[in-house]
């Protein structure tokens, strides 16, 4: 049995079923070093026990930042989050959304790349309150298969009819409409492909700005309804 670095990764794992990891590649030494300070200790972590694999039969990937740097750059270019924070590259769904941590803001951005949507969700206080790790965990944690599948124009999650007529994907792909939905494409099975994620997420952030959509806690702060 695969050993568990804490309670949170073992929920996300074991209860929430998205084990066993796929395709895992090792993280070197020097990677691993290089991201100590600039992400939490406990996804670091992470990486040199298990490395940088697909879980749930691939519908959630655990990614190299490195690999998604002039993605990121190429979604965030331009709106209001540019050069806020050093940003990075966590994970990533078999749909391409995209889940990004904040040296300052923490688990604070979600691209919603097939929609061309950002989510915002500052959590500054709470890494100011050093409690990287604890949310690091409670992210994993709280995951679910539901919230990552992808629902078609009737809405009916796609993920596991995908998988089964496309095959599963290699951690360099992803499944993608074509044509893409912000182009007036159907959302349906037969019009999901697998295509190779970073250059498909690179096609989809060219098409136009994308709506930064409310950040809801940030909001009710604002409106002194939320301390």
């Amino acid at each position: 049995m695969m050993n568990m670095v804490d309670e949170g990764f073992d929920s996300f794992y074991n209860d929430e079923g998205f084990g066993p990891a796929i395709d895992a590649r090792l993280v070197p030494s020097n990677k691993l070093a290089y991201y100590r300070g600039k992400l939490p200790n406990r996804l670091i972590e992470y990486w040199s026990a298990y490395g940088l694999a697909g879980y749930g039969d691939g519908l959630f990937w655990m990614t190299d930042p490195d690999d998604y740097s002039e993605v990121l750059n190429a979604w965030l270019h331009g709106t209001e989050f540019y050069g806020r924070d050093k940003y990075y590259v966590i994970g990533r769904s078999a749909f391409g959304e995209l889940f990004i941590w904040g040296t300052k803001t923490g688990p604070s951005l979600t691209i919603v790349s097939n929609k061309a949507m950002i989510f915002p969700s500052d959590k500054s206080d709470q890494i100011s309150d050093g409690r990287a790790d604890s949310m690091m965990s409670n992210w994993f944690a709280s995951t679910r298969r539901t919230s990552l599948d992808e629902d078609d124009d009737d809405d009916r999650p796609m993920f596991e009819r995908a998988l089964k007529v496309l095959g599963p994907l290699a951690e360099d792909e992803m499944y993608g409409f074509v044509p893409a939905l912000v182009m007036g494409g159907p959302g349906r099975l037969d019009h999901l492909k697998k295509v190779k994620v970073v250059e498909h997420l690179m096609f989809l952030a060219q098409l136009g700005e994308p709506e930064i959509m409310l950040d809801i806690v940030k909001e009710a702060k604002d409106r002194g309804v939320w301390k």
